[in-house]
């Protein structure tokens, strides 16, 4: 993941300004599968292909789900549930992380 930042610092890559409002769903999917996958390795149970299609899964269907809200005049509201649950998610999995590696 830090080499994927740096790359992308690097490289400073434009988004088309019809996508723009997406990236932010798509980045906070992403971040779902991976601290997903940190919990499901620390408890040992990590697939790579489950990681795969849950991280790309993940993206697609929030980015669907903004696309579906957008479509209906509801996007931001559908934008800001979809924050919500994957948030919920990820502060669930960064706490049993928290837990598995500081026994706390």
């Amino acid at each position: 993941m830090a080499v994927g930042v740096a790359v992308g610092l690097w490289l400073d890559p434009t988004v088309p300004s019809g996508l723009q409002p997406y990236l932010p769903i798509a980045v906070v999917a992403a971040l779902d599968a991976v601290f997903g996958g940190a919990h499901a390795l620390l408890d040992g149970r990590f697939d790579a292909k489950v990681f795969v299609v849950s991280f790309v899964s993940n993206v697609l269907v929030a980015a669907l789900i903004v696309l579906l809200g957008d479509a209906l005049g509801v996007g931001a509201q559908l934008t800001t549930a979809v924050v919500v649950v994957l948030g919920i998610r990820i502060f669930s999995n960064a706490a049993a992380i928290r837990r598995h590696l500081f026994k706390a």
